[in-house]
C-alpha cells in the first residue's frame, strides 16, 4: 500500500504541471489581457464583470495612471487594441507590471516556481493577496457546499433505503418522479421562483434577498446569530437542493438492491433474522461502501463549492463569483491561482477517497490491481 500512496503523490506532480500548461497555453492565445483592460478603461471602453469590481480594484489602477498615460508622445502603431494616442513608456511599463516584458515559457517557468513555494502573489486588480482573497470569499462557498453536502447525504441514503425496501410500490414510483423533475429544473430558475414567492418579489417577503448575515449580526445574541445565518442560508439552499439528491439517492436504492439479492441475505433470512436485522446488520455495510468511500471527496470538495447562478442571484460572494469576475476581468493571478489549488486538492482527494475503500473493505487491493 505504501508503494502505490507514493506512486499516487508522485503522478500528481505530473498532473498539475500538464493542466497548468494547458491552461497556460490557452490563455495566450484568448483575446484581450490585463494590458488592454487598462487600456480600456482610461479610454471608457471597459465593461468589467460587475459593476462592483469594475469600480474599485480595477478603477483605482486605471485613475492613478491617467496622467501618466497622458503626458508623453501618441502613438501610431501598437501590438494593444486601443492603446494609439497613449505613451510608449506608459505602455511598456504596464507590461513590466504584468510581467509581460518576458517571453511565455519565462512567465510560466516562474509562475510554477512560485506555486511550488505557495506564492500565488497578488491580483491584479485588487490591492490584496491572492490567498487573502480566497479565504475572504470561502466563508460563503462553506456555508453553501458543507450544508449542501449534509442536507443531500442526510435526505438521500435514507430516502434511498426506503425506496429499495419498498421497490416496485407506489412511494418508490412516486418518489422517483419527483426525483427526476426536481433533477431536471435548472436551479437557478428555481431560485428566481422562491425569491418571487417569498422574498419580496410579488407574494409574500419572508427571506432577505441578499447576504449571508443582517447588517446588524455583530449586535445578535448567539441564538440570534444562528437563526439569522440559517435564516439566509434557506432559499439558496433549497434551490441548490432541487436536484442534489437524485444521483445519490438512487446510487443508494441500487446498491441496497444488489445486496439484497445475494445468497448471504437469503441465508440470513433463513436463520429467522427479522428485516431490519438483515438490513442494518449485514446489508448495510456492504450497500454503502461506495457511497461512504465517496464521501471524503464530497465534503472536503464542500469547502471549495461555488456556485456562480446561485451567488449572482443571491448577491452572495463566494469562490464561484470570484472565479468568474477574475476570467472575465484578465485578473490571471487569481485565475491560475485557484485552479493550481483546486487542481492538486482534486488529486488528493481522489487518493483519500480510494484509501477510503481499502480501509472500508480490506478485500479491495490496489496494489494487486496494479499487477
Amino acid at each position: 500500500m505504501a508503494a502505490y500512496i507514493l506512486r499516487r503523490l508522485l503522478l500528481i506532480i505530473p498532473t498539475v504541471v500538464g493542466i497548468m500548461l494547458i491552461s497556460f497555453a490557452v490563455i495566450q492565445f484568448a483575446p484581450g489581457g490585463p494590458v488592454e483592460r487598462v487600456i480600456a478603461q482610461l479610454t471608457g471602453t471597459d465593461v468589467a464583470a460587475t459593476s462592483r469590481i469594475g469600480g474599485s480594484g480595477g478603477g483605482d489602477l486605471g485613475t492613478g495612471s491617467q496622467s501618466q498615460a497622458g503626458s508623453g508622445a501618441s502613438v501610431t502603431s501598437s501590438k494593444y487594441r486601443g492603446a494609439q494616442g497613449l505613451d510608449p513608456e506608459f505602455i511598456r511599463q504596464l507590461e513590466v507590471q504584468f510581467g509581460f516584458d518576458k517571453p511565455a515559457h519565462e512567465r510560466f517557468l516562474l509562475m510554477m516556481w512560485n506555486y511550488i513555494r505557495f506564492d500565488f502573489g497578488t491580483s491584479y486588480f485588487r490591492d490584496i493577496s491572492v490567498i487573502e482573497l480566497i479565504v475572504e470569499k470561502m466563508p460563503v462557498s462553506i456555508s453553501l457546499g458543507l450544508w449542501m453536502t449534509l442536507l443531500s447525504y442526510g435526505i438521500s441514503i435514507p430516502l434511498g433505503i426506503a425506496k429499495a425496501v419498498r421497490d416496485g410500490s407506489r412511494f418508490d414510483i412516486w418518489t422517483s418522479g419527483a426525483i427526476i423533475i426536481g433533477y431536471a429544473i435548472p436551479g437557478f430558475l428555481f431560485a428566481v421562483l422562491l425569491i418571487v414567492m417569498f422574498s419580496g418579489g410579488t407574494f409574500l417577503d419572508w427571506f432577505p434577498l441578499r447576504g449571508l448575515t443582517s447588517e446588524n449580526f455583530d449586535e445578535l445574541s448567539l441564538i440570534g446569530k444562528v437563526i439569522d445565518y440559517f435564516w439566509h442560508l434557506t432559499l439558496p439552499l433549497i434551490s441548490m437542493a432541487l436536484g442534489a439528491f437524485a444521483v445519490t439517492s438512487l446510487l443508494t436504492k441500487n446498491s441496497f438492491l444488489d445486496e439484497i439479492r445475494k445468497q448471504y441475505v437469503v441465508t440470513a433470512r433463513s436463520k429467522g433474522l427479522d428485516e431490519k436485522e438483515v438490513l442494518y446488520g449485514h446489508v448495510f455495510r456492504n450497500a454503502m461502501l461506495i457511497i461512504i468511500a465517496g464521501f471524503p471527496g464530497a465534503f472536503i470538495g464542500a469547502f471549495f463549492a461555488g456556485s456562480l447562478l446561485i451567488e449572482t442571484i443571491f448577491s452572495l460572494d463566494g469562490l464561484g463569483l470570484l472565479s468568474f469576475e477574475s476570467i472575465v476581468n484578465r485578473d490571471y493571478p487569481v485565475v491560475f491561482a485557484t485552479l493550481f489549488i483546486f487542481s492538486l486538492m482534486g488529486l488528493v482527494v481522489n487518493l483519500i477517497s480510494d484509501l477510503t475503500y481499502t480501509w472500508i473493505d480490506p478485500r479491495i487491493d490496489f496494489e494487486r490491481r496494479d499487477v
